[in-house]
């Protein structure tokens, strides 16, 4: 398969030598907000811009030199981190706000939207390796959200094109039918609900199969893990939170999920952490892994326990650097059998990933930024 220059280069920066995705999400706003407003006790709007940029400063700091690749915001993350991720890892820089905007009959429906004042062009003037772009996403929503979320995909799509970018599409289900949504009125929806762990397999089947088509331009997808491992029969039991579920499914059923994800993925795909603890990660993983997977790009699962020490910088950087980085080897153990980015069947191996109009006019039709 052709290649253009700039997608084949970036893609193997964000690899590691073997060709397998051990990435680091520290790109979080919204999330890690709420995480230090709890650890300091006060209101998620009087969490500063500076405790923001400190805590991704010191993950960054000390996590970075774990991954072949880290991804952070260019609001509170990229102006702080930059000078502390190593010359041999890559960067990926986020392109969509944080949060959502409330949409459909329900008000559940949820529309994605980009960084004002942000572009592809920039995130290639900034160094970056990549481009990331975070879509709420499920099937069943209406006609005018689906359009515009799959609207705003394109576009990024079509920016990582011209700017010659490795596109890693990014893809959250949440809960948007009745029976998951909480009885009691004004309460929180929540995806830690029979209603949903028994949809998440088909949604995230059918959410792959929909962005691996070509109009969207993406390189990589950022999957969840087309189950839910604390409601297996093995895990039930409140293994991994201790708190005890009704079993919907087995590990058998969820390895079946697993292979039927790797089958809906038509381009190289990774998994995403989703707030999950460490232990279920690193088992979700190697479920991902034995059934096709590149890689993992994980973000609170590797390095959420630093927070509870913040504003102590010291105890927060000692943890990472002994807990955080623990939890990094661990993954990268569960990672020894992923699927290289080269041999998904997209490419078919890499001396198949042959640059695009090769040959002694290659430089005349390498086209330009202009537009």
């Amino acid at each position: 398969m052709e290649v253009s220059s700039g997608k084949r280069r970036n893609m193997q920066i964000l690899a590691d030598a073997s060709g397998r995705f051990r990435m680091m999400a520290i790109d979080q706003r919204g999330s890690l907000k709420r995480m230090l407003a709890k650890v300091m006790d006060k209101p998620s709007d009087e969490v500063a811009y500076e405790d923001l940029a400190a805590v991704k400063k010191s993950v960054v700091k000390i996590l970075s030199p774990y991954s072949s690749a880290t991804l952070t915001d260019p609001v509170y993350g990229y102006p702080h981190c930059v000078q502390y991720i190593p010359r041999d890892v890559g960067l990926l820089l986020a392109y969509e706000e944080t949060g959502y905007e409330k949409a459909g009959a329900n008000g559940q429906e949820r529309k994605s939207s980009l960084i004002a004042g942000w572009s592809a062009e920039k995130i290639k003037r900034a160094g970056a390796n990549a481009v990331k772009l975070l879509i709420y996403y499920r099937p069943e929503a209406s006609q005018e959200t689906l359009e515009h979320q799959h609207g705003i995909i394109r576009q990024v799509g079509q920016e990582c094109e011209r700017y010659d970018l490795p596109f890693v599409l990014e893809l959250v289900a949440y809960p948007l039918l009745e029976d998951e949504l909480p009885e009691e009125k004004g309460a929180k929806a929540t995806t830690d609900t029979p209603a949903f762990a028994r949809r998440k397999p088909e949604i995230v089947v059918r959410t792959a199969e929909e962005f691996s088509k070509p109009e969207y331009r993406a390189d990589v997808l950022k999957i969840e893990f087309p189950a839910d491992l604390k409601y297996t029969q093995e895990y039930c039991d409140g293994v991994f939170d201790g708190k005890k579920r009704e079993p919907l499914y087995d590990l058998n059923d969820v390895k079946r999920y697993c292979r039927r994800l790797n089958q809906a993925c038509g381009l190289p795909w990774v998994i995403l952490s989703g707030g999950v603890g460490i232990d279920e990660f690193v088992q979700n993983v190697k479920l991902a892994v034995e059934a096709g997977a590149s890689g993992f790009l994980g973000g609170r699962a590797i390095w959420q326990g630093c927070a509870q020490f913040y504003p102590d910088v010291e105890a927060m950087e000692e943890w990472l650097a002994t807990s955080g980085a623990n939890n990094f080897k661990r993954l990268h153990e569960a990672l020894s059998g992923a699927t290289p980015w080269f041999d998904h069947p997209r490419f078919g191996g890499y001396p198949n990933v042959e640059l695009a109009d090769r040959g002694k006019d290659w430089y005349r039709k390498f086209s330009g930024f202009a537009a």
